[in-house]
């Protein structure tokens, strides 16, 4: 048989108009919803997610089913040209917010910001296993056992959103304050262990239980972590010093992009999550020269503006709000968020605490690392994906995500009004080239 009357058949003419009408209705509204959250003073994901939430079952499939049935139809072969659109960009998503990731910071926070990192994750970690411990069945999928989805919950509530942190820093004028720096610092710890946790537990849900769950998973991490720094480090430096003289960003920009793909691959072939493998290469591309990282800006452009979106969007069409119109979901939905809330809050608060920060600055840190957003939007979808979380579940713990990103910029407004700006402060201000410059108007924190 020749290689001609073997190939596989082209994509049917109404299944690609379906698809690509789809994908433009969900970035246009993306963008107009986004920015309508940001004009109130919200994360964009949150009007990103809203699409979702808007075109999917919640609204639009009970309003008018016949119409939310034209335009998103339950054919699975339909939903996963969407869903493989939205992979892609959450996987260069997570290889984008490694990019943003400064290790160098972490050193020099040292302590502190292990201290604060450790209990930003520790207390979370308990509380959510606890959780998962003594959900209602009716909450566990019946091919995941209770432990495994114990373990996942504990991982999804102890991360924290480093991109939404950082972006509502900088709006609120505070990522050059101490409590700026510290936060971020903190956040990377937590988000480093998270996305290894998640590998791990991704691991064992796809195994079998027993001891050689846990030891595989474990290995498999340890094994791309050696890889990530004796082999791929000093390949890409080398590559990145090469980027640099040269200049041209049509080169840099397909190998990056090349790079975070193909390395989210390798880890989805070890058993790991694909993520993880993307989050390790955007943190070897960030370590680069500078030169070279404004050469991947307008990867960072199209990323953040139309893929992110667009997997923002389609994360909201699998959330189903309908659900909380029964009371045993609502008090679970409650439950859930307040152990969220407090498990990271008081669990940052006392890090800092015990490593010497004053009061004030403690809360902020506990309600900027409160702030789950892309990062736990991204894991649950993963828990969806392996079967780990229900529907149910699913429209839980995005929720969490929506409402603690949403909390953030009024806890820090009430902590920061009572913190006092130093002059140290005020001259890493001027040294960051990416604030405004002196004497231009700014944002006050407690605008």
């Amino acid at each position: 048989m020749s290689y001609a009357a073997a190939a596989v058949p082209p994509l049917p003419h109404h299944q690609l108009f379906v698809f690509l009408l789809q994908a433009g209705f969900l970035v246009l509204l993306a963008l107009v919803c986004g920015r309508l959250a940001a004009r109130f003073g919200m994360p964009a994901v949150t009007g990103e997610l809203c699409v979702g939430i808007l075109l999917g079952p919640t609204v639009l499939g009970s309003a008018a089913p016949a119409v939310a049935e034209w335009l998103l139809p339950r054919s699975a072969d339909q939903f996963h040209l969407l869903d493989a659109l939205g992979q892609l960009g959450v996987v260069l998503l997570v290889g984008i917010t490694g990019m943003e990731m400064d290790a160098g910071l972490v050193r020099r926070r040292g302590a502190t910001a292990l201290s604060v990192g450790a209990g930003g994750l520790l207390l979370p970690l308990a509380l959510g296993f606890a959780a998962g411990w003594v959900a209602p069945d009716d909450l566990i999928p019946a091919s995941t056992d209770r432990p495994t989805f114990a373990l996942f919950i504990a991982v999804a509530l102890c991360v924290s959103a480093l991109p939404v942190i950082a972006k509502t820093l900088t709006d609120m004028n505070l990522i050059h304050r101490n409590v700026g720096q510290l936060t971020l610092a903190a956040g990377m710890v937590d988000d480093i262990i998270g996305w290894i946790l998640l590998s791990v537990v991704t691991a064992m849900a796809a195994g079998a239980a027993g001891a050689g769950s846990v030891a595989e998973p474990l290995a498999a991490v340890a094994l791309a972590l050696a890889v990530t720094a004796l082999i791929a480090r000093p390949l890409v430096r080398r590559a990145m010093t090469a980027a640099a003289r040269s200049g041209d960003s049509r080169t840099t920009v397909p190998g990056a992009t090349a790079f975070i793909l193909l390395s989210a691959a390798a880890t989805h072939a070890l058993g790991l999550e694909a993520m993880f493998g993307a989050f390790l290469a955007g943190m070897l591309l960030g370590a680069g020269p500078r030169a070279v990282r404004a050469q991947l800006s307008p990867l960072r452009t199209v990323v953040l503006s139309v893929f992110a979106p667009l997997f923002f969007a389609t994360a909201g069409l699998r959330v189903e709000l309908t659900a909380l119109t029964r009371p045993e979901i609502l008090l679970a939905a409650a439950a859930l968020l307040l152990i969220a809330v407090v498990g990271k809050v008081a669990g940052a608060y006392a890090g800092a605490r015990v490593a010497g920060v004053g009061a004030w600055e403690s809360l902020a840190l506990g309600g900027a690392l409160n702030a789950r957003g892309v990062i736990q939007l991204v894991i649950a979808t993963v828990g969806l994906r392996i079967g780990v979380l229900n529907a149910t579940t699913y429209t839980l713990i995005v929720l969490v995500a929506i409402v603690t990103s949403v909390m953030a910029p009024p806890i820090l407004r009430f902590a920061m009004r009572r913190v006092e700006d130093t002059a140290e402060e005020q001259l890493r201000r001027r040294e960051m080239s990416f604030l405004p410059e002196e004497g231009a108007p700014e944002k006050r924190a407690d605008a």
